[in-house]
């Protein structure tokens, strides 16, 4: 009978720690990339008593908290007005770091600061792989679609400069196609193309029919001059002769090339039919297709779809400049809760590490999205209905706690 209040008493504890780590999960309901945790009870080891028969009967000495659990569902998508925001589709943690350990979060709520530092919404830092294509004074190296990530270890602070500079691409090529019809008045092309200096340029080319022509087909004198665009300065001059067969296809070009302010740009008017040909049907303007970039400024940093941190720049380019990383664990629910959101690894947890495809490169292993974050994991309905079994709970072991001590007073005044 003394016992009854014993069980009763743990009963009345672990419903009342139930409630308070339901009502947790309740109060941060609208949290961003909050985990909820679920309370596990086990049975205290039981007696046995002796009955004089071949079986054993046995009593319960109440219940024990064994566990809070982490809930590991996904968290509903929540819309947002910033690209800097970014959730995880399925498993896998984001890392942020101030001046101590890693700690991880599923909170993806990135923004980049006054420095150009990625941070979090608590002001830590986001962790990632860079994709070293910056010089030591703000200059663009290389131009990279994908950063690939590198080992755990080695995830650094995504810093970036405040400047950077996208350099001058010189054009190497210029390709021309255009129909110069079998009249003799002069015909001329152009092309857009850039020099090492950042400065635009157009290359011309002027096609004039020969007065004496050699049957069958027509020959032509083509001139070809590098320019600045208003014309004030001209950079080189080259003439070469092109020929066509009878049909008007281009069967022999001597130019091949001109100086364009110090970088030398191959001049394409292509073989046969495909570029410059001399056919007899109404002449349009011709087209070309030059490579080479003008260099530009720094517009911002965002963050794409594949978490990859994109650099943009005032002529249009972009570059991705580093890569957010995505963390894994062998056993998520043994991560330790730091606070709120953050949680660091130990040793029911495992160590952090990286998925790897099939050419063991390391990858992140999951779609992360841009524009939207991550909410709590806890169903209100859901834990709603938890908290009153929970309370329930907790009447009932006060009533059990009530029925022994009456007992005890029929006992005693027998």
């Amino acid at each position: 009978m003394i016992q009854a209040f014993y069980t009763g008493i743990s009963g009345l504890q672990n419903s009342s720690t139930g409630i308070n780590v339901m009502s947790n999960n309740i109060a941060n309901v609208n949290t961003v990339g909050f985990r909820g945790y679920k309370a596990e009870f086990a049975s205290v080891f039981e007696e046995s008593i002796a009955t004089g028969t071949n079986n054993t009967n046995t009593v319960g000495d109440g219940v024990e908290l064994q566990t809070t659990s982490m809930m590991q569902d996904q968290g509903s998508l929540i819309l947002s007005e910033r690209n800097t925001d970014v959730a995880i589709l399925g498993d896998g943690w984001f890392s942020v770091q101030d001046n101590n350990k890693p700690l991880y979060t599923r909170d993806g709520a990135f923004t980049f600061d006054a420095n150009s530092d990625l941070v979090s919404a608590s002001g830590l830092h986001v962790l990632g792989t860079k994709g070293n294509n910056i010089s030591a004074d703000n200059v663009l190296t290389k131009n990279i679609n994908e950063v690939s990530l590198g080992d755990v270890g080695s995830q650094e602070k995504l810093r970036f400069p405040k400047t950077l500079t996208y350099p001058p691409v010189p054009s190497s090529k210029a390709k021309f196609l255009a129909n110069l019809g079998v009249g003799n008045n002069p015909i001329t092309v152009g092309a857009s193309v850039v020099d090492p200096q950042n400065n635009k340029n157009y290359l011309r080319l002027e096609f004039v029919k020969k007065p004496i022509q050699l049957a069958p087909g027509s020959q032509y004198t083509v001139t070809a001059t590098t320019q600045s665009l208003d014309g004030a300065t001209v950079y080189d001059t080259q003439v070469g002769v092109v020929k066509f067969d009878a049909s008007g296809a281009l069967t022999s070009n001597t130019l091949t090339s001109i100086n364009n302010n110090g970088a030398q740009v191959a001049i394409d008017l292509g073989t046969a039919y495909d570029g410059i040909t001399s056919i007899d049907i109404p002449v349009v303007s011709g087209s070309s297709i030059a490579d080479g970039t003008i260099g530009g400024d720094l517009v911002g940093y965002s963050v794409n779809r594949n978490a990859e941190v994109i650099a943009t720049f005032t002529n249009g380019q972009q570059s991705s400049v580093g890569k957010i990383a995505v963390f894994h664990f062998s056993n998520e629910q043994g991560l330790d809760r730091v606070n709120g959101t953050h949680f660091s690894e130990s040793s029911n947890s495992g160590a952090a590490r990286f998925r790897q495809n099939k050419n063991g490169k390391n990858i992140n292993g999951v779609d992360v999205v841009n524009f939207k974050l991550e909410g709590s994991n806890i169903k209100l309905s859901s834990g709603l209905t938890e908290l009153i079994i929970m309370q329930r709970a907790y009447d009932a072991n006060s009533k059990s706690i009530t029925t022994a001590d009456q007992m005890i007073q029929k006992a005693l005044k027998m």
